[in-house]
């Protein structure tokens, strides 16, 4: 479906379900995909995502009173959630609406109170637990709605820390500020290079070549991605206040390899020391790879992205045997730069880089295996990369 034609979608179903369409505006807020610095954004480390092309759209109007009315295409099934911007409470009954509501009430928290009500109807083109960011980019254009209509006085970079501060506190997910910050800070064909200990970020041109990014959805999440990743936080913080003891850092991002292995002693438990292990080495992978970029250095950066897998896989221990599958698959192809998993884990998307001429060997030999394996017909999307949020 063209924009144009989700933006008519929208304001026919705004228009059917709230009377009418006047003074309606129409808004987008991205995806995202994250090539490289898995688990490393809460460990004050280095990250590499970029906005994608898909993301989240919304129809809004403000209302007279302090009404809450929300609507998704997506979950029609729900119908129109009601509330009032002055009793946001999360709630499980509230299902999808938490995420926004979460938004307007760190809105809140910040000063910014929502004088009056909204009407609002969403619709959102990634797939629904794929790891592409569907929750980051729900609260980032939510945030640009509140400051568009509202009057706020917000940054793109505050928009992105108000998302983060939301999902952690409102929904209950100690996520990293990445998907959020690559939502409200995208730009057109350029990676973010984002330095999480303090915010300092710089775009990279992804000049791939004669290669595409892939993203291959695995169509699985499995149920355990809130509660496994708030405990492999924990782990690492725990795996931080014991090394503390030994080196001054102030987080996991703050140490090479080296410094990591001449004190890892200091972590008393194994599974510990395997968790802070990947957070160290991922981060120096991070760094590599983006000079790698640089230099046009696109075998390294593969073998990197690769590496990175192996580490979230055996270490981290955020993998699953569907997204496996689907790296070693995408390994076995000619033409495969690199290939391993992308987001939060426990099932979602990977994200390969893949020679023009490969994708369509790509896609048919990984899409053949996975399915006799796990009967399930993955999804594959040859990306673009976009701008972050903006009205229609």
């Amino acid at each position: 479906m063209s924009e144009t034609e989700i933006k008519g979608m929208l304001l026919d179903k705004f228009g059917e379900l709230f009377g009418d369409t006047d003074g309606v505006k129409v808004y987008f807020a991205p995806g995202r995909v994250n090539l490289i610095g898995e688990h490393t954004d809460y460990n004050g480390g280095h990250v590499f995502p970029c906005a994608l092309t898909i993301g989240t759209y919304a129809a809004a109007r403000k209302r007279t009173d302090k009404k809450l009315r929300l609507y998704s295409i997506n979950f029609e099934k729900s119908g129109v959630m009601e509330s009032d911007v002055e009793k946001l409470e999360a709630s499980k009954e509230a299902g999808w609406t938490n995420y926004p509501k979460g938004v307007m009430w760190a809105f809140s928290l910040r000063g910014m109170q929502m004088d009056c009500g909204l009407d609002m109807v969403l619709y959102g083109n990634i797939p629904n637990g794929s790891g592409l960011s569907s929750s980051a980019s729900l609260e980032v254009l939510t945030g640009y709605i509140l400051r568009d209509l509202y009057g706020f006085t917000v940054t793109n970079v505050e928009l992105a820390q108000i998302g983060q501060y939301s999902e952690n506190n409102f929904n209950g997910c100690n996520c990293g500020i990445m998907d959020q910050f690559a939502s409200s800070m995208g730009k057109k064909n350029h990676a973010i290079f984002l330095n999480t200990a303090d915010l300092s970020y710089e775009y990279a041109p992804l000049a791939l070549g004669d290669a595409k990014i892939v993203v291959t959805n695995s169509k699985v999440k499995h149920s355990l991605v809130d509660s496994k990743y708030n405990e492999r936080r924990s782990e690492c913080e725990k795996a931080l206040e014991e090394l503390q003891s030994v080196v001054k850092i102030d987080g996991l991002g703050d140490l090479t390899e080296e410094e990591f292995e001449a004190n890892k002693s200091a972590i008393a438990d194994d599974v510990r020391r395997k968790r802070a292990k990947h957070a160290v080495y991922e981060n120096q992978r991070t760094l590599r790879a983006v000079e790698a970029l640089k230099n046009n250095e696109l075998a390294l950066f593969g073998k990197l992205m690769n590496e990175s897998h192996v580490s979230l896989r055996d270490d981290y221990e955020v993998s699953c045997e569907e997204i496996d599958l689907l790296v070693a698959e995408a390994w076995k192809v000619d033409g495969v730069i690199g290939s391993r998993i992308t987001g939060g884990g426990f099932g979602g998307c990977t994200v390969s880089l893949v020679k023009d001429e490969a994708i369509g060997e790509f896609q048919e030999k990984v899409g053949a295996a996975y399915e006799k394996q796990f009967g399930i017909q993955a999804d594959f999307y040859v990306v673009e990369i976009g701008d972050g949020p903006r009205t229609l």
